[in-house]
């Protein structure tokens, strides 16, 4: 059987067919694949990013693109187990492929998910709320977000070449950037898989996702002002790449995720025999054998009281020696290879300069043999754990970094060292502090929050669900400062955010709801004699609005409500006390103005609202005395069209601007309520 030619997608077509590179499996040397010859025309792939990708993305909206994330993410999950048997070469377990496979693929669901939630139907983020810049409220300042009409090339490093592909294209997809993928090329089989299934989804406009095999070339001389460079990967190649001259000339913003010193803490107040002292074992040890240690955010150095340090070694011994090494395929194999033989060379030396002036706990010499057939031609390492015994004059431990299961435990004596060691790594991805003690929580995080982007407290409670240390989630920022690269990636909505550009806008009132797509108060609106809970989705325009009939609170009001709700405070009933308040006088409950506000512009009838789901910005800006007349207006603010969903009727929602005002046209309550609408019936 041929070994396969691994090809670049570029302009919706796979290019290569001669071989150049061979690619091994790290579990016994064999040639998994070839890289091709052929030279890539980015300037093609660029043109063809541009003139065909980006607008048949921005023909989507947010919700649409949102929509077309999901069902990729499904369609990948039903075709994993093709990826997981390509992803054995890498040399990783089932454990450490899991990660990258089903990680990746839940990275796609879950800014789907954020997506759908969070982002309007349309191609516009309305950063609010819009400030007044002139006294009449006719002119207003806010901020927006557009997509930057660009290309985002994505540098991805070996050690997880699926998930680093997928966890970058996800929110600049949801941006509106077409992608250029340039994955390490040591794994770039398990890549190009990934893509291939992508393209044969059909679910993607053309384009939007492009495949280098092979160098990146002059893709980086040819980009412009609109476009986005993201790097993962060692620190000194992100530091090469970052002064591209053209990068810097049009200022092309660079994200980098760097390879970093991350630490973990054992805080002073954990004895052996506390659950906490366990839980570091564990996580120090499960850092150093996942993906053989091969991770941007693994354990490299272990900080602890110096008083513990024999018993933690001797326990991280006794871990390790039960950790199996060799073909994951062999029953009980619980750590795998590193990713090439490459890579295993450099491990190899960096050891070497980390063990000067060292000592080594455990390593090769404690019965070291990977199990398996050819595992000899492989690129298993052993994994390795130092003692450092005064890490303040040692530097090597916080400058040099063997990126595999090697780690360096470190003593102190109070808690002022310990983080001034954390200090030491210069920026790190991720630090942990294992802890019973809040206070010292606190303290560790106010210092050590500076030099990492994520710190894990961990304690009996969290162990509970803890993704561990080393689980960066979607939710949360995954980066951090110094020598870990200075930059984002994931965080949620934010990592969208970083693909598109922020502008400040001014201008009327009118003009701004019709650029943020939301209603700014002082704007124009329509009122009609369809009352606009009568309206179904298609039917409701930002500005529909609604002016109620007019209702006077009375004494008897108060008492009802007070009556139902059990909320006897002293503001509503004691007149004595009352007149001594800055109010001066007996005020109606807040929640009752809320109450007779609904009573004012509800449409009672069936009809196409569905449900209330809640309340945003609440204000309760003026008290309502008794005798005081109120009034309500309605409006749309803003419309997500959710798009139609198997498993529910389909419907919007729509976001309703609800002022209400007093007899003297003061603003006495101000909020938004968020309905879900019906959209009309097929025909």
């Amino acid at each position: 059987m041929s070994t396969p030619i691994l090809q670049s997608l570029i302009a919706d077509r796979w290019v290569g067919t001669t071989a150049s590179r061979a690619l091994h499996s790290a579990i016994n040397g064999r040639t998994v694949a070839q890289t091709h010859a052929e030279s890539i025309d980015f300037g093609e792939s660029l043109a063809y990013a541009r003139g065909q990708a980006l607008p048949a993305l921005l023909k989507l909206t947010f919700q649409q693109r949102a929509a077309q994330l999901k069902a990729l993410a499904a369609y990948l999950m039903e075709h994993k187990e093709g990826l997981y048997a390509i992803s054995a070469h890498t040399g990783g377990t089932r454990a450490d492929n899991w990660i990258d496979i089903e990680g990746g693929i839940g990275t796609l669901f879950a800014y789907a998910s954020m997506g759908r939630r969070e982002l309007p139907s349309s191609n516009i983020v309305h950063e609010g709320p819009a400030v007044a810049l002139g006294r009449e409220g006719q002119f207003l300042g806010s901020h927006v977000l557009v997509p930057k009409r660009g290309v985002a090339v994505h540098i991805n490093a070996f050690n997880f070449p699926m998930w680093g592909m997928l966890e970058k294209f996800a929110p600049s997809f949801l941006a509106g950037m077409p992608c250029i993928v340039k994955p390490a090329t040591a794994t770039s089989y398990v890549a190009e898989a990934c893509v291939r299934l992508i393209q044969q989804s059909g679910l993607l406009p053309a384009g939007a996702l492009q495949l280098v095999i092979g160098g990146s070339g002059d893709l980086l001389d040819r980009l412009l002002e609109t476009d986005v460079v993201t790097f993962t990967g060692s620190a000194d190649t992100a530091a090469m790449l970052r002064v591209n001259k053209n990068l810097i000339a049009r200022s092309i913003p660079f994200n980098a995720e760097a390879d970093s010193l991350n630490c973990a803490i054992l805080a002073p107040d954990v004895e052996p025999g506390d659950p906490e002292f366990e839980l570091f074992v564990k996580e120090v040890a499960r850092e150093m054998s996942a993906k053989a240690g091969q991770k941007c955010t693994a354990i490299r150095r272990a900080i602890v009281p110096a008083r513990h340090i024999d018993a933690l070694a001797s326990q991280l011994r006794e871990r390790l020696a039960k950790i199996k090494v060799g073909d994951p395929a062999v029953e009980g194999v619980r750590m795998g290879a590193l990713a090439s033989k490459e890579q295993q060379a450099d491990v190899a030396a960096r050891l070497a300069a980390l063990s000067a002036g060292n000592e080594i706990v455990f390593g090769a010499r404690d019965g070291f043999a990977p199990v398996g057939e050819g595992v000899e031609q492989g690129a298993f390492f052993a994994p390795t754990l130092l003692l450092c015994r005064d890490a303040f004059v040692n530097e090597a431990v916080h400058e040099l970094e063997a990126f595999g299961p090697v780690s360096t435990l470190m003593p102190y004596e109070d808690f002022d060292q310990a983080l001034a060691l954390a200090a030491k790594g210069r920026g790190s991805l991720v630090g942990s502090v294992v802890t019973k003690t809040p206070s010292l929580a606190a303290e560790a995080v106010m210092h050590a929050g500076a030099f990492h982007g994520r710190i894990l407290v961990l304690d009996r409670d969290a162990a509970k669900e803890s993704t561990g240390h080393g689980s960066p989630m979607p939710a949360l920022k995954h980066g951090g400062p110094g020598r870990a690269g200075g930059g984002e990636e994931l965080g949620g909505i934010r990592a969208v955010k970083h693909y598109l550009q922020r502008c400040a806008v001014q201008g009327s009132p009118t003009m701004l709801s019709a650029i943020t797509g939301e209603y700014q108060r002082g704007g124009k609106v329509q009122e009609d004699a369809i009352h606009p809970f009568r309206k179904h989705f298609e039917e409701i325009q930002i500005g529909d609005s609604l002016l109620t009939h007019r209702r006077t609170v009375s004494e008897a009001d108060i008492v009802n409500f007070g009556g139902i709700s059990g909320d006897y405070f002293y503001m509503h009933f004691d007149e004595i006390a009352a007149k001594d308040t800055q109010f001066g006088q007996r005020i109606a409950h807040g929640y009752f103005v809320l109450s007779a506000a609904a009573g004012l512009f509800v449409s009672p009838a069936p009809g196409p609202v569905l449900a209330n789901y809640g309340l945003d910005t609440l204000r309760f800006v003026n008290p309502v005395a008794i005798g005081d007349t109120i009034q309500a207006r309605l409006t749309c603010k803003r419309r997500i069209d959710r798009g139609n969903r198997p498993d529910q009727p389909p419907q919007g929602v729509v976001a309703w601007d609800v002022q209400v005002m007093n007899q003297r046209g003061e603003l006495v309550a101000s909020y938004d309520i968020l309905t879900l609408v019906a959209k009309k019936a097929a025909a």
